[in-house]
């Protein structure tokens, strides 16, 4: 099956999680590349709740959704630990798949969808929404003009306070934690702004014993060159969601890095030893820019970020190592 059809994409969705809720069904009923035709969920009361505010059909079962001709792609939400079940499944269904991080729970169960993927002529994307934010390119772009003078470390931090007892996050054998769930966007950025040549050097994860699952973390990368990645994470936590960059010369700031709002205008910070400088961007909605983006693929056929999304598992798959888990 192919990407090569008209007008715009029919989505369902295989579950009511709260992102997709909050986010992305919004985003994709709105968009002009896409259409919401179903939500499905295994509680028939839960999927109509849901779908009624778009009237779009309610769907009783997963395995329904994926059998409807009339649905040629769906996005994924569904916790860790079921992601890769899922997708495979979507793509044996011939649908196209837009999966929520991390896409399996590990590197090899990611390789083995983008290779059924690939095989099958389907588009597969992670649902790695920051990095459609042009702000991230406003950063690269400012170091590779030497704004900084050349790159010494990198620090970021994505930390948000304490799930309810109960949340998916907090269940192990839903593949919860805090590694998988905010870890994913510290690596990510490490990757998208020193390259895919990063080794784990060393890690921590604390483990809560009430729930069994890591609710906080860090972990010290580094690149061939020396450049090292500072990078913290958790679960219980004042909210933090902020990195920064260091140079011979001085420094970039970025706050409001990895969940801006819409109508956020980001600031990007410089200090140096010759003085301040503060650099307004246009706001952005990079979860209408992530449905694009997925859209886009489809269409295509494509698989877009499928080498960055199995090395961030390597990562992980690594961070989780050094750390003893």
């Amino acid at each position: 099956m192919s990407g090569a059809g008209r007008g715009p994409v029919r989505i369902g969705v295989l579950g009511c999680a709260e992102i997709a809720r909050r986010r992305l069904l919004p985003a994709i009923a709105a968009g002009p590349d896409t259409t919401l035709v179903a939500v499905a969920s295994r509680d028939a009361r839960r999927a109509e709740r849901t779908a009624a505010p778009y009237g779009c059909r309610a769907v009783h079962g997963y395995e329904a959704l994926l059998a409807d001709a009339e649905v040629e792609a769906v996005y994924v939400p569904l916790p860790a630990a079921l992601h890769e079940r899922w997708v495979a499944a979507a793509l044996d269904a011939g649908k196209h798949v837009l999966g929520e991080k991390p896409l399996a729970l590990d590197a090899s169960g990611a390789r083995r969808l983008f290779a059924r993927a690939g095989k099958l002529g389907l588009a597969l994307m992670e649902n790695v929404m920051f990095l459609r934010h042009g702000q991230h390119e406003a950063v690269r772009k400012a170091v590779a003009d030497a704004a900084i003078g050349q790159l010494r470390a990198f620090r970021a931090e994505f930390t948000v306070p304490a799930r309810p007892p109960g949340d998916i996050r907090l269940r192990p054998q839903l593949g919860g934690g805090a590694l998988r769930d905010t870890g994913v966007y510290p690596v990510r950025a490490a990757l998208h702004l020193l390259g895919p040549r990063l080794s784990v050097v060393g890690a921590h994860l604390g483990l809560d014993e009430r729930y069994g699952v890591d609710t906080a973390g860090a972990a010290l990368l580094r690149t061939p060159e020396g450049v090292t990645a500072h990078l913290a994470f958790g679960l219980d936590h004042g909210y933090r969601s902020a990195y920064e960059l260091t140079g011979e010369h001085g420094r970039i700031t970025l706050d409001h890095a990895f969940t801006p709002r819409a109508d956020h205008a980001p600031r990007l910070r410089l200090e140096r030893a010759w003085g301040d400088e503060e650099l307004v961007l246009e706001p952005e909605d990079q979860v209408a820019a992530s449905v694009a983006a997925f859209a886009a693929a489809v269409r295509a056929g494509a698989a877009p970020g499928a080498e960055e999304t199995v090395r961030q598992l390597e990562l992980l798959d690594n961070i989780a190592r050094a750390a003893g888990s």
